[in-house]
Order: C-alpha cells, then structure tokens, then sequence
C-alpha cells in the first residue's frame, strides 16, 4: 500500500507491470505513476526480472492443452462469484509459477553448482593471482627488487633449483626482446618453494617470471589474465606452472611468454 494514494495497493502495482489491468484502471496507474517515480522505476525493475524469467527458462517451457485450467479460480455453482477486477488473481498464480520454476531450476542444475570445486583447478587458477601479487609488491621496489642479482645468476639457479627440488632449472634470457635479467628471489607458491625472477628494459619498465611446483601434475595451453593494469600470461607443463606478468603490452608479454615457454622447455 503506497501512504500517498491508499487506493493503489501493490497488487495492482504487480497487475500493471504483468499487463493485466483493464483499460481504465491501466490508464488511471500511468496516470498516477507519473506523479510517483519511485514507483515507476519500481515497475520498470519488475519488468526487467519477468524478462530476464522467461528468457532463462525458454528452452524448457512446454505448453500443453488444459494447462490454463490448472490455475482458474473454480467457483462452486451454488455461491455467486464475488465481483472483483478480472484477472486479479493472475499475479499471485504468476508469482507461484515462477518460484516453481526456479525450484525445478535448481533441482535441475544444483547438485553439479554446488559440487565442490576441482581442486586441480583452483590450484592453476591460484598461480596467476600470486604472480601478480609478487609482482605489485617487488617490481616497484627500488633498492630491494631481488634477493640475488643479475652478476650471480648461476647461485641463483642453483639455489633455487634445489630449494625447488628442481634438477637443471633455468633463467630464462628475454635480452633478444630488450629486458635483461635483474635478479630473482624465493617465494611461497602454494606452499612450496617458487622462484621468481625480474627483468627490466632499457626505459625502466619490469616483468618477472614466476615458476612454482605443481602437485596435479597437468599441463594446460597459455592462458590470460589481467587485474587493473597488471597482465599475466601463465602455464602449466607437467610438474611445474608458469607465469610472465607485467605493466606492458599484451603482445609483448605473450612474446617473453613465448620466449620463457622455449627455454624452460628445451
């Protein structure tokens, strides 16, 4: 019921959006919506939820003879029908016809939304967000951007080759696309030992270069994804994933992921 005009109650509200209101009435509401905006945008947002209803379960609806009869009011031939706007209770049928919907909906497609997720795939998805992560926190560094410089590149493989458990694990050299190496550093990746290296150009921009250990032990193509101005290309090949992540372009990036790709491959 709507304090400024107690003789528009919400049903009618609900009848007007649904289409359903005689003519005079319909006209009478327009009238008074138009003094009443809050209202009317209120229609307007039903009207989009009936829509986006009916476009959802589209594909299941099936029509069948009778089906209207299931939903008339049925009045008893002795008792005379109490006079009332016509149609008045379709609103209310509508609304119970939708709420079943939904429920079967969610019968229907529930129990594979709800399963818990893969853990495989949380784990790939996991390495992107802490190679961005290292990235916003080291590459703007000034004075401590690496653990171990570029000049002891071959203790930095080593070293963190074997805290990786890592046989021959490599820096990879991106200087034929203009970054040269600046150092690296040990990081947690999901909970195991990871190796994070950085490189910068000639004009001051860095990436990094983030290899963790991977338990599923599966291997996936290159994937993309960006937070803000932060892209990252990643990987995963057998036991261990990928991620080049940087401030650049995205063909550039792709370009010292596919560089990175051939040699931690070869």
């Amino acid at each position: 019921m709507n304090e400024r005009n107690p003789t528009v109650t919400e049903a009618d509200l609900h009848a007007f959006a649904d289409g359903l209101l005689p003519a005079d009435d319909h006209a009478r509401l327009e009238a008074w919506l138009a003094e009443n905006p809050e209202q009317a945008d209120l229609i307007s947002t039903w009207r989009t939820q009936n829509a986006d209803i009916k476009a959802l379960f589209a594909p299941y609806a099936i029509s069948k003879e009778g089906d209207r009869e299931l939903v008339s009011p049925r009045v008893p031939a002795s008792v005379p029908a109490e006079p009332s706007r016509p149609l008045r209770w379709l609103p209310m049928a509508a609304a119970s016809l939708a709420i079943f919907l939904v429920g079967a909906a969610a019968g229907h497609f529930g129990p594979p939304l709800l399963t818990q997720p893969d853990p495989r795939l949380a784990a790939i998805e996991a390495l992107p967000r802490q190679a961005q992560s290292a990235f916003v926190v080291y590459a703007s560094d000034v004075r401590h951007p690496v653990e171990v410089g570029a000049d002891q590149e071959a203790h930095l493989a080593t070293w963190l080759g074997k805290r990786m458990n890592v046989a021959s694990l490599k820096v990879p050299s991106l200087s034929t696309l203009g970054f040269q190496l600046v150092g690296g550093r040990l990081l947690p990746i999901n909970g195991t030992p990871g190796a994070l290296f950085m490189y910068e150009n000639a004009t001051g921009q860095r990436l990094t270069v983030l290899v963790g250990s991977n338990k599923e032990n599966t291997t996936t193509s290159f994937r993309f994804t960006s937070v803000g101005t932060v892209e990252t290309f990643y990987w995963i090949d057998g036991k261990l994933g990928y991620a080049v992540t940087g401030e650049i372009s995205r063909d550039m990036l792709r370009r010292v992921a596919d560089e990175c790709y051939k040699q931690f491959s070869s």
